[in-house]
């Protein structure tokens, strides 16, 4: 397939050497310029857990020898290839490669573009490839495409099933296609991987559980509420884990948020985070607390307070206000923002962090038990998907076939049309000579074929194309 994946992760690679592999902002385009150089097109995914270079090799043999990145690349291929791979690589005659498909280049063609890259990363980012050899993962054809699935999956991430990277790999995408560097063949296998990702969190479970806080939240908001674009979240408290959830929540299509906070400036930045043309947010001081309570289907606290912030008596006067419309509240402080007494009253749900961890730790393994099912669809996924690359590629092959082909017999038809007008042979010999040297050369290819697989005792091969040509001499009578 030539497809290669060349990277570090949180499994391979320290957090400091990621960070100093990272490519974000405009290095990602300079970089997708420079690999078009040395690649048939690439994706560069990079992200706080992993850097990640998905390229093609060149089809043209003659790519490898290709101006290099780096100084030192010279030397360092020649003394990874030895002479007879080099040999190997420099190419045949048309007539020996004409039943040769043009995907499958030799192995080591394909270590020296590994090599090349490798070589260029560590240039882009002023490092020794000695430095990060060690800690880069490289796949190369089925297994780069499996490894692509699982990333797309969410089976190759610090949390087993998250749906972000998903969403990641596709802006990265786009950006191949903005700076022009997605060639038609990746775009292809690019639109393979994420058809058969979406398969796989739809046929399996692996991403069915919420197994963060954050996404916990969320889900419970679904559960509880429809028409969420009319419902209004209350953040108590501006820190991190509070922004995780309202930014959870807030995705869903809440179309309201109230933050109330001792720090506005902490609010007004997380509130400009979550506006947008069709959300409304709000921030309050942390005294409003009672006012704006009777507003919230959705309570999201965590405050670090050591005193109860939303206690049974503020809860059952908004509760009165709102007319008994359901509340959904959830205390992630330790210790406790909302008294606890307050899940005893009717139409509130209460949910502590003691309760969101139980149900994330089940979720958990539910998503262990259904990556097992995700794993084996992955496995025929990649299959089905060579399988199509192969016979797309399949008919590039018969197309240049048949186009070289056809230049030889318009060759030898044109010196056969020039012989009639200019020479004394009589035109019975001239069509004799071009029906034999016809004959060789649309025979020399499958002659030479079936003597190579004499040679090499392949026998399955030497039956096939023996039927074959025997089958295509029936079909003409």
């Amino acid at each position: 397939m030539r497809l290669v994946v060349i990277g570090v992760n949180h499994k391979t690679a320290p957090v400091a050497l990621r960070e100093r592999l990272a490519l974000v902002g405009d290095d990602v385009n300079i970089a997708l310029k420079q690999l078009e150089a040395f690649t048939d097109g690439s994706v560069i995914v990079s992200t706080c857990n992993r850097t990640e270079i998905y390229a093609l090799v060149p089809q043209a043999l003659a790519s490898q020898n290709s101006t290099l990145p780096s100084s030192n690349l010279t030397s360092s291929l020649d003394s990874q290839l030895s002479e007879s791979q080099k040999a190997e690589s420099t190419g045949q005659e048309v007539a020996s490669n004409a039943f040769t498909s043009s995907s499958k280049l030799s192995s080591a063609t394909i270590s020296a573009h590994i090599i090349k890259i490798k070589s260029w990363l560590a240039t882009f980012k002023q490092l020794s490839l000695s430095e990060i050899d060690s800690y880069l993962y490289v796949h190369r054809d089925t297994h780069a495409l499996t490894h692509w699935l699982r990333v797309a999956a969410g089976l190759d991430s610090m949390i087993l099933g998250e749906p972000q990277i998903l969403g990641q790999i596709k802006r990265s995408v786009h950006l191949a296609q903005e700076q022009k560097v997605l060639s038609n063949q990746l775009g292809w296998v690019v639109d393979q991987v994420f058809a058969a990702a979406k398969r796989v969190r739809n046929e399996t479970k692996v991403g069915a559980q919420a197994v963060s806080l954050s996404f916990a939240a969320a889900k419970l908001v679904t559960q509880i509420f429809d028409d969420l674009p009319s419902r209004t979240l209350l953040v108590v408290a501006a820190g991190e884990m509070n922004r995780l959830v309202a930014t959870h929540i807030a995705g869903l299509g809440v179309g309201r948020v109230i933050i109330c906070n001792r720090n506005p400036e902490r609010a007004e930045a997380l509130a400009a985070e979550l506006r947008n043309p069709n959300r409304r947010v709000e921030v309050r001081t942390l005294q409003e607390l009672p006012q704006v309570l009777a507003e919230a289907d959705i309570v999201s606290s965590c405050s670090g307070s050591m005193d109860l912030l939303i206690d049974k008596t503020m809860t059952l006067q908004a509760l009165k206000r709102r007319r008994y419309q359901p509340m959904l509240m959830i205390d992630l402080a330790v210790p406790r923002d909302i008294d606890s007494t307050i899940s005893r009253i009717d139409d509130i749900y209460l949910y502590s962090v003691d309760d969101l961890q139980h149900v994330i730790a089940g979720n958990i393994e539910q998503r262990r038990q259904a990556a097992v099912d995700a794993e084996l669809l992955v496995s025929q996924l990649v299959v089905e998907m060579d399988r199509s690359f192969q016979v797309r590629q399949v008919g590039k092959d018969i197309e240049q076939y048949r186009a070289r082909t056809q230049d030889q017999v318009d060759k030898l038809l044109h010196d056969s049309i020039a012989q009639l007008q200019q020479s004394d042979a009589s035109p019975e010999d001239i069509l004799t000579e071009l029906s034999r040297r016809l004959t060789q050369k649309l025979t020399h290819a499958p002659s030479k074929l079936l003597r190579k697989a004499a040679r090499e005792g392949d026998s399955e091969l030497l039956d096939f194309v023996v039927a074959g040509l025997n089958e295509s001499h029936r079909g003409r009578r």
